[in-house]
């Protein structure tokens, strides 16, 4: 459906009392866009690796909303007008100016998937979208479905296709995985598929939880939501044959981490930033066996040798680097 889109100038201070006002006015809900900078607990919730230079804060914002095409638009701006007059008796509330747009007839959460078709990671891996489909497969072809929903990873960016060729390359039958950073699931699903014995997945998103074992089921791959034990961590049973997820921050979290397990894996895969594989490298030892190996990526080629040196520092042995592009992913023992 359509929707009529306003937009209100006005401050950083204000935006509290303005969105309390709109909810009082039965606006249900609001986007808030300004220049404040990011805390470091919201950069380290994101999933990219170099911010966007902002302009610097001025103390302006814009407050947007959607409303339905059958709202009286002239009464709300004059509701919106009385109180606004009323605010400014205790806060700049900036200029107050209402804009008026119509949106077009879009699925907002479901239209980026025109763009997200099957694709071949190399000459035996297949990632599908599970929506479409495959019209063209070889014998042997290792096809992997995937529905990310709102959890990150489609498999097409280049750092995941780099995990993936070292998966392959250096996974054997029978290996135990840690995901560290799971998103969608797909480098325990194709762990499995690769034959990998079982696999262990966390993500600091608890939306990844649900959505990577939803995405190992799609695959006819046996996957569980860790239970919680009385203190509140998951349970994980290593079971042969199962894909085992929870959320959480293993880097943070000494608990979480007994709980997944130490000392007990072949391979620890992590594809997220290079500003958290470096203090995840501190700890990642912990889930290893000995021999086992550490396959990074998310790394942008210019903090590639703040990666390596981390790693070096916690006792790491480079064995390969791969890249892409500007993106690398290191292999380590």
């Amino acid at each position: 459906m359509k929707w009529i889109k306003m937009e209100m100038q006005t401050t950083t201070e204000a935006v509290d009392l303005v969105s309390s006002m709109l909810a009082d006015l039965g606006v249900e809900g609001i986007e808030i866009s300004d220049f404040v900078p990011l805390s470091e607990e919201d950069k380290q919730k994101m999933f990219i690796d170099i911010l966007p230079e902002l302009p610097e804060d001025d103390g302006s914002a814009v407050v947007s909303f959607y409303l339905d095409t059958d709202t009286d638009i002239e009464e709300l701006k004059a509701n919106i007008a009385v109180e606004l007059s009323e605010l400014r008796q205790f806060v700049n509330v900036g200029s107050g100016v209402l804009s008026v747009s119509e949106t077009e007839d879009k699925d907002w959460i479901n239209n980026w998937k025109e763009f997200f078709k099957p694709f071949r990671v190399d000459d035996s891996i297949v990632i599908k979208p599970t929506w479409e489909t495959l019209t063209e497969k070889k014998d042997g072809d290792l096809v992997v479905e995937i529905d990310p929903g709102t959890a990150f990873g489609t498999g097409a960016h280049e750092t995941t296709k780099l995990c993936i060729w070292n998966l392959k390359k250096y996974l054997k039958k029978g290996d135990l995985v840690f995901d560290v950073g799971c998103g969608s699931g797909i480098l325990s699903i194709i762990s499995r598929m690769l034959g990998a014995d079982y696999a262990a997945a966390v993500d600091i998103d608890p939306i990844a939880v649900g959505v990577t074992a939803e995405n190992a089921e799609v695959n006819k791959l046996a996957a569980a939501i860790c239970e919680k034990d009385e203190k509140g961590l998951p349970v994980f049973t290593g079971k042969s044959g199962l894909i085992e997820v929870a959320d959480g921050n293993v880097i943070g979290d000494e608990a979480l981490r007994a709980a997944v397990g130490l000392q007990k894996y072949d391979i620890v895969v992590a594809n997220i930033l290079a500003d958290v594989i470096i203090p995840l490298s501190g700890v990642a030892r912990e889930f290893m066996k000995p021999g086992a190996l550490f396959i990074s990526s998310g790394i942008i080629n210019m903090k590639q040798e703040a990666v390596e040196e981390a790693l070096r520092e916690n006792g790491f042995e480079i064995v390969e680097v791969v890249t892409q592009g500007d993106w690398v992913s290191i292999v380590a023992k």
